[in-house]
């Protein structure tokens, strides 16, 4: 069975500083519209099934929500989808901001 890791604010900024990893932002378009990590591609959880295709599967991927719940649903929905590097980003988008990452509004 395909599976996801958890990932820690410290372990995704290398990562993404690195361009090497794609951020996916499954929170409501309410949520997001009070800001979200930049670089981040938006698709709510409730549309995933729909656009899961869109994603690149080859590709290290990164989900988050508001504090990692739902977008641990998301990353297990598309390690079961055949995405092979899936990750949850552990706190979230919440941990992130605390951790002193940038949100872009």
């Amino acid at each position: 069975m395909n599976s996801f890791k958890n990932i820690t604010v410290a372990e995704l900024e290398p990562l993404l500083a690195g361009g090497k990893v794609k951020l996916v932002d499954v929170r409501t378009t309410a949520e997001v519209a009070r800001g979200f990590i930049k670089g981040a591609e938006i698709m709510p959880l409730h549309l995933l099934s729909l656009n899961i295709k869109k994603l690149d599967a080859a590709m290290p991927t990164v989900f988050y929500c508001q504090v990692g719940g739902r977008s641990a649903q998301a990353a297990s929905f598309a390690a079961a989808q055949g995405m092979s590097d899936v990750y949850n980003l552990q706190g979230g988008i919440t941990a992130w901001a605390h951790n002193g990452g940038e949100i872009v509004v």
